[in-house]
């Protein structure tokens, strides 16, 4: 186990300069004085939790401390590191976290100057993400990325010469036509980069996105799924080859000491809580949302009452399945011994021809009681996941 797998807190900064046409977050351009007010209004959401953390409508609070927090968005690196230091004393001074909890700041590659690097540093933060995108300059205006590839690559010199501990970067693949070769190009330039954590991200089209609404009139054409499977398995082989091997779906870490610690959390069904517009929280089978617009988010800040815009209880077939989902995600996959509700040998045992089916093909290996994706069957975990039969989940006790 590691040694920090206790809750994660995650703190949802809204502000980005430009809105890229793919976005589907919970963004917005909002000037300084708009960032003074998230700030007052962030503020508040942490005074009215209790002195643990958790809201009081969470029946069973973790009683362990946060030892994660991550500063995601939008784009974090766009608050004043006085607003940054000011989050970060109202948290330790009203939750119960951890001293040497991990920090993580999400951050756009022409923020990342020398000297913003090395002040986050000296906050505390130890993994910074940039988010990359591409270093093809055709790309990055498809993407209306507002850095060149040249400012991406200074911006990773600059994280790395402040000594984070992580320095990570985010690329998109998938774009139409898209070649190959020219993915491949975009991973090399990568790895040259000397990044110790990637996530590789496919393309998706987003309703009610400006990309959503060119796809509606027939504008914009997603890849071919076939061609998207072509680079899915390139970038799994190809940075296995660099040195930086898969652990996730979606990432790839030079060595286990740079997989993400506060991402993990979410792939294990640990308990995390979030802050800010359209933050997410789970514990104890509860899952919650704050509203997604930043007014709505503000309102009942300011009557003194917490942001709650849903909940949703999940049952144990639900939770059981997200496990499934989650796990053969990962590299790792799933221990059904270790599956909610006690119930996994039964399922194990239930669904004993399907996994032997699955093995057949190629899409999973078995060790004891654990289910390992393949490459091929992290291509298509989800339909692996959903060949499962839980029917055993909802027989009623004898």
């Amino acid at each position: 186990m590691s040694e920090f797998d206790g809750p994660g807190l995650y703190i949802h900064v809204p502000f980005c300069t430009h809105i890229c046409p793919y976005c589907d977050f919970s963004v917005l351009t909002g000037d300084r004085s708009w960032q003074t007010r998230y700030l007052r209004h962030l503020l508040l959401e942490i005074e009215l939790l209790t002195d643990s953390g958790w809201p009081e409508q969470v029946r069973e609070p973790p009683s362990e401390a946060f030892d994660t927090i991550y500063f995601g968005g939008g784009t974090p690196s766009m608050l004043q590191p006085g607003h940054l230091e000011s989050i970060l004393e109202a948290v330790r001074a009203k939750m119960h976290v951890r001293k040497d909890a991990w920090l993580f700041l999400e951050a756009n590659p022409e923020d990342v100057t020398l000297k913003a690097a090395t002040t986050w540093r000296q906050m505390g933060f130890r993994t910074i993400s940039l988010g990359v995108q591409s270093f093809a300059e055709d790309n990055l205006a498809f993407l209306g990325r507002q850095h060149s590839p040249r400012a991406a690559r200074r911006g990773l010199d600059n994280a790395l010469a402040a000594g984070f501990d992580t320095v990570a970067m985010d690329l998109i693949y998938g774009i139409p036509d898209q070649s190959p070769r020219a993915w491949q190009n975009d991973l090399d330039e990568a790895l040259a980069a000397g990044p110790h954590h990637l996530s590789c991200y496919q393309l998706t089209v987003h309703p009610r996105t400006p990309f959503g609404f060119r796809q509606l009139r027939g504008e914009l054409m997603e890849m071919d799924n076939d061609d998207q499977a072509e680079l899915f398995m390139l970038t799994h082989r190809h940075l296995a080859v660099g040195g930086m091997p898969g652990y996730e779906i979606s990432n790839f870490a030079a060595g286990p000491q740079h997989r993400s610690l506060h991402n993990q959390k979410y792939w294990s069904h640990s308990p995390y809580l979030g802050l800010g517009p359209s933050a997410h929280s789970f514990a104890g089978g509860r899952r919650w949302w704050n509203p997604r617009k930043i007014k709505a988010w503000m309102a009942p800040l300011d009557a003194g009452r917490p942001p709650l815009d849903s909940a949703e209880e999940l049952g144990l077939e639900s939770l059981v399945l997200e496990s499934l989902m989650l796990g053969l995600r990962t590299y790792a996959g799933v221990d059904f011994d270790n599956l909610p509700g006690g119930l996994g040998p039964t399922l194990w045992r239930d669904n004993r021809a399907t996994i032997d089916e699955l093995v057949k093909r190629g899409l999973a290996t078995v060790d004891r009681s654990r289910l390992r994706p393949t490459l091929g069957g992290l291509a298509i975990a989800d339909t692996v996941a959903r060949s499962l039969d839980l029917g055993c989940l909802r027989k009623e006790p004898p």
